[in-house]
């Protein structure tokens, strides 16, 4: 428990530590264009930070990072590894005022832990690809470069778009542009929405079940056991897919109705009943400390003798379970029969009835759809969107334009532009280390799925990250707002928006991309947009090397720091 305290501590401080370091990407242009002073612009970004909290429903990005190991090689030293390694990093370039990754830092130091660990355990030909997940590491990379150019992208056609002298074009193609936005974050919420439910159901856990057994059937085609268990699961995996495809309609309808419309039909019908049975098991046993036997087990050959015990036994759970929940027994007979089962801990019985007695599948199937509503970003868009076409009306149409009323003018939509980026930057950032310390509960035993995340996490890094921002990072600043290119207010709008929007986009896609690379991306964009030689591409180089280095290099470090704290605790 002291090792988990301490992580969660150092999680923090690199949450704090992210904010100071990433504070440049949030307050440089608006500092260098001189909209705000620098302690104007970092209490601006602390703010909007923290606003993040309330925007970010869904903590895709979190998951994706607490997933980028195999849970089997989660521990809390790879973790502790992991972190020093990314404090360290993010430090080194803050002193050199290297704008480097905050996100592939953290990265690149959880798989570079996990992978020594792993082939510690499992031997040097041990394949990589069994110890950290391909996908979320191939995604991150290619974000490296994509992310960049997608801020580019968006900031030239901005850029292109805002210095259009026919104003009614503009709005126009504003107007045009928001509304495919809208749409396109529209089908992003009805692929998570169904996303959630199907894993609600345990149709992915079901379908990878499948296939594992099928592999085994291959080797082992007559053998009763494997061939009981994969019809066991085929019958699990028929059940969930039909009670799914009942929802689909009233998910599909989703805009038009509620998350808690949607529960109450499921449950009115019996589409949660059988999910209800195995989520409570599941929530009875881990009250009884069977998570704590799970995260000790591959280590202590004793504990996880008695883990198998207790993950078949448990199972059994399910008869007074389904009882208690029809209502045919009272909570205190569920217990009594469980105990006899497999038995709970006197110091457990207090937790394992409380789980019983508050456990609401209703409430629980609506809050796992409800994750996915993203209306309070696509009200902001609109919302955006709409002030940025009066604002050019006001100033163009109503009062007669001058080069002093239209600069004053983008100085106010950079106000604007630069909170919608420290939103962007507060959501996705604080969210990977929600990923990290929900990754050391999980490792510890204290909650079985990232789903399960107590609702302090949150609070605490929101909290951070803002604090952190709060601290500035100067030496960035300088390197981001003026050494790159030199950026006006307009061209400062565009390249918050443009940052702004990559981030609430592939937040929503839950890619852990950087803040930094985004806006780099974005200014070297407007920069563009005026001629190519005002661009510093010596600069840029030398920040993209940093990028590439950045995920090898904190990789690096935490295997040698693992390897420390591997022989000093053995």
């Amino acid at each position: 428990m002291s090792l988990l305290i301490i992580i969660i501590a150092l999680a923090l401080i690199f949450d704090y530590i992210n904010g100071f370091h990433d504070a440049a990407n949030s307050i440089a242009t608006v500092v260098s264009t001189k909209v705000l002073t620098p302690f104007q612009a970092v209490l601006w970004a602390a703010l909007f930070n923290t606003v993040a909290f309330w925007i970010f429903k869904d903590h895709a990005v979190a998951n994706s990072i607490s997933k980028t190991v195999y849970k089997d090689f989660i521990t809390l030293p790879v973790i502790f590894s992991g972190l020093l390694a990314a404090i360290f990093w993010n430090l080194l370039t803050w002193w050199y005022g290297i704008p480097s990754s905050s996100s592939h830092t953290l990265i690149g130091g959880f798989a570079g832990a996990a992978i020594v660990h792993a082939l510690m355990l499992k031997g040097i030909d041990y394949s990589w690809a069994k110890i950290v997940d391909a996908e979320t590491i191939i995604k991150t990379i290619l974000f490296i470069f994509l992310a960049p150019v997608i801020g580019i992208l968006i900031s030239v056609f901005i850029t292109l778009v805002t210095i259009m002298r026919n104003i009614w074009w503009r709005i126009v193609i504003i107007s045009l542009a928001t509304f495919a936005t809208v749409m396109m974050f529209d089908k992003f919420e009805d692929s998570k929405i169904k996303e959630n439910v199907q894993k609600f159901y345990g149709i992915d856990k079901y379908e990878k079940e499948a296939k594992n057994l099928k592999d085994e059937l291959i080797g082992k085609p007559n053998d009763s056991t494997l061939l009981s268990n994969f019809n066991v699961n085929e019958k699990k995996l028929a059940t969930a897919k039909e009670y799914y495809n009942n929802l689909l309609p009233y998910l599909s309808d989703f805009d038009n109705s509620s998350a808690d419309k949607i529960a109450k039909i499921a449950n009115d019908q019996g589409w949660l009943k059988n999910v209800a049975v195995s989520k409570l098991k599941d929530d009875a046993r881990n009250a009884n400390d069977f998570l704590v036997m799970e995260a000790k087990a591959p280590e202590h050959k004793d504990i996880k003798a008695e883990y198998e015990i207790a993950k078949g036994k448990t199972e059994e759970y399910k008869t007074p379970i389904k009882l208690y929940l029809s209502n045919s027994i009272t909570a205190d007979s569920a217990i009594t029969a469980m105990n006899a089962i497999y038995p709970i801990k006197d110091e457990n019985l207090t937790k394992v009835k409380a789980k019983l007695e508050k456990f609401n599948i209703e409430k629980t199937f609506s809050s796992e759809i409800d994750k996915a509503d993203n209306s309070m970003i696509v009200y902001g868009i609109i919302g955006s969107s709409i002030i940025f076409i009066l604002i050019y009306l006001y100033v163009e149409k109503i009062k007669t334009p001058t080069a002093f009323t239209v600069a004053k003018m983008f100085k106010k939509l950079q106000l604007f532009s630069s909170a919608a980026f420290s939103i962007g930057h507060g959501g996705n950032d604080a969210q990977k280390v929600m990923g990290i310390i929900g990754a050391a509960l999980i490792a510890n035993g204290s909650i079985q799925e990232f789903g399960q995340l107590p609702g302090w996490v949150p609070v605490a890094c929101y909290l951070s990250i803002g604090m952190g921002t709060m601290s500035g990072g100067w030496k960035i600043v300088k390197t981001m707002g003026s050494k790159i290119t030199k950026v006006t207010p307009l061209e400062g709008v565009a390249a918050e928006t443009a940052g702004a929007f990559t981030l609430f986009f592939t937040g929503q896609m839950g890619i852990p991309v950087s803040t930094t690379h985004t806006i780099t991306g974005s200014i070297i964009g407007v920069g563009a947009t005026k001629r190519l030689s005002a661009v510093r591409w010596g600069v840029t180089t030398n920040l993209l090397w940093a990028w590439v280095l950045t995920i090898p290099v904190s990789g690096v470090l935490a295997a040698v720091t693992y390897l420390i704290v591997h022989y000093f605790t053995k």
